[in-house]
Parts: structure tokens; sequence; C-alpha cells
């Protein structure tokens, strides 16, 4: 019943065109293929191993019209479709679709996961049943692939529901507890479950909103949103401050960092004074584990509804998730909630 990777991921979007120019031309994807059909139109974008589907047309228009643009589809490999699909019902999930090999089930809000067979080698990334075709890439304009792959899916669920869905993903697709952290923000709080597969390609992160203390960004994006639904996608880069520097020059904004988070990263990161100048410029957060060094960036949401963004995130070693950084976000991300009110 185990799943093994995240063959794409399905975003939908009442504009189609202008998500498609801001993966390619602001973050360096690359359109493979486009499938068009009576109910929608989809393109299939790359880069590194991450495959990205962004559709339009009427079968999205009941999402977008509770949602708003967003994550409608996690696509999970697995060695039996019919198994996997057997105990995702019986952890609780149904069935939303069969076809062409494949089967959708229920995941969190309105987001499914599509069960599709494992393959030797990389995943093709297309999903099934839809008349793809490809296309010559016309992106020369587009920089040098920086992203290698899907480090994580973040995910905003309920207050107090963390637990129910660390329990049915164990449950329906083998993914084990990770990692845990509760943050206190003051007026505000949050919990974190970090869940992932056997294989390690498959890391969802799972935040909610402590329901004890006052509304916060994770609140807001829960209204926004009219669901749970996932809040970021975080993308692996070999080097991060470069990436950052060129991904802002083509138009991609990222949440600000206070000048007193670099003040004490000396003393809190031992080891990085010669880098602090060089983060402080580009506006990276850094943090250590046991293992190493972690960096990460966060930018604002490109959508209407301010709900999904993104990560840019450098492994030197780490394997966690930033502890000390998850405060920064959620105060970064306030900051900004608050200053657009």
């Amino acid at each position: 019943m185990a799943v093994h990777d995240v063959a794409y991921i399905e975003l939908y979007t009442s504009n189609r065109k202008s998500v498609v120019d801001y993966f390619v031309s602001s973050m360096g994807f690359t359109q493979a293929a486009e499938a068009v059909a009576v109910d929608r139109s989809s393109a299939l974008l790359r880069q590194g191993s991450v495959n990205l589907v962004v559709t339009t047309g009427p079968a999205t228009w009941k999402f977008l019209s509770a949602h708003g643009d967003g994550i409608a589809d996690i696509a999970l490999t697995c060695d039996d479709v019919d198994q996997s699909t057997r105990a995702a019902v019986a952890a609780g999930a149904t069935v939303t679709g069969s076809a062409h090999g494949t089967s959708t089930v229920s995941g969190f809000g309105s987001v499914t996961h599509t069960l599709v067979p494992r393959q030797d080698g990389p995943s093709p990334g297309l999903p099934p049943g839809r008349n793809w075709s490809e296309v010559a890439d016309g992106s020369a304009a587009a920089p040098t692939g920086r992203i290698q792959l899907l480090d994580h899916i973040a995910i905003c669920l309920d207050a107090a529901s963390i637990d129910t869905y660390g329990v049915f993903y164990r449950d329906a697709f083998g993914l084990t507890r990770y990692s845990s952290e509760y943050v206190d923000v003051g007026a505000h709080a949050m919990d974190s479950l970090v869940v992932r597969s056997a294989s390690g390609q498959i890391t969802f992160t799972l935040v909610a909103p402590d329901p004890r203390k006052g509304p916060g960004q994770l609140d807001a994006f829960l209204e926004r949103n009219g669901a749970p639904g996932v809040q970021h996608l975080a993308f692996l880069v070999e080097s991060i401050i470069p990436a950052v520097h060129e991904f802002r020059d083509r138009g991609v904004e990222f949440l600000t960092v206070p000048e007193s988070y670099y003040d004490s990263l000396a003393e809190r990161v031992p080891g990085m004074t010669a880098e602090i100048d060089r983060l402080r410029a580009a506006q990276v957060l850094a943090d250590r584990d046991e293992w190493g060094d972690l960096l990460q960036l966060f930018s604002r949401s490109p959508y209407e509804r301010n709900t999904l963004f993104y990560e840019l995130i450098q492994r030197r070693g780490s394997r966690g998730f930033g502890s000390s950084n998850i405060r920064a976000l959620y105060e970064a991300v306030e900051r900004d909630r608050l200053a657009a009110e």
C-alpha cells in the first residue's frame, strides 16, 4: 500500500497563460506538453524531477469558485493501484474517479490524490486519459534550471486536525511521522507534523493553527482558501543565493526578513559569520540541525486570494525543516498579512 514518489502536482487556475508564464519566465520551468479537451486545457511544466500540470477550463470551475487558484491534485506513484486504493478507503478516503489504470481518492479539503502505477526510470508526469502532445522548448529566455526536486509540500489544515491526518496518511499510504513542532509566537501559535514515505521521496508538512490562541495567518489562509489546502511547495536548489537573486530579477517577490534576524545569526548558527552579509543581501534564512545547515526563503503568493506560495530550500547536510525558521516564516507571513489589511 506504500506510495513512492510524487508523479505530478496539478494546479487549477482561471488564467493558464499567466500561471505558465510565471513558472517559465520567473522560475525557469520548461513547458514540455499540452493537452486540450472540451472541459479542460492543461500544460505540463518540468524542471529537475518536478512535474507541474497547470489546468483551466470548465472541469476546474467548481474548485476555483470555492478556493481560487491552487493545488487540486497531488498524484502519487505506487506498486499496486488497487491495493493502495483499498488502503486509502479503509483509512477514510473516498474514491472520486478511476480510469486508465489509475484511481483518484480524496485527501484533505478539496485536494485529491491520483494513484498511478510506479514505472522503472523517471516518471513522465502526465495525467493519463488526456490527449497530450509534446511542445518544443520555446523558453530560450528562461534561466538555467535551478530547481532539482520537490523537497516537501506544506499543507494547511483545520485546527486540531493534525493528528487525524497524520494517522490517515500513515494508514492510507504508509507515510510515517518524521518530526513535529509547536510554534508559539505570542498571540498566535501553530502545530506542525512532518510525515514522509519510506522512499524519502514524499514529504508532507502538516500545519494547523492552535485554536486556543488568537487567529493568525493560518486562520487567514483557511478563510481565504475556504478549506484546508496546499499552503506552499518547497523546491530544492543546489545554491540558493544565486537562485534567489535570479528569481527576484525575473519577477518573483519574496517575503522580507527583519534586520534583527541577521544580527543574531552568527550566535545562533556558528560558522556562518563569513556568509552573513551575502545571506542578508539575498534575505535568505539559515538554520542548523545535527546533520548540517539549511538555507531557505519563501515567496509571496502570486495569486489573487493570497494563498499558495513557494519556497526555495538548500540543504547542506540538514535533514530537518529549520525549526527556528518555522517561527521566522510564521512571523514574516503574519507581517505581510497585517500590512495588506
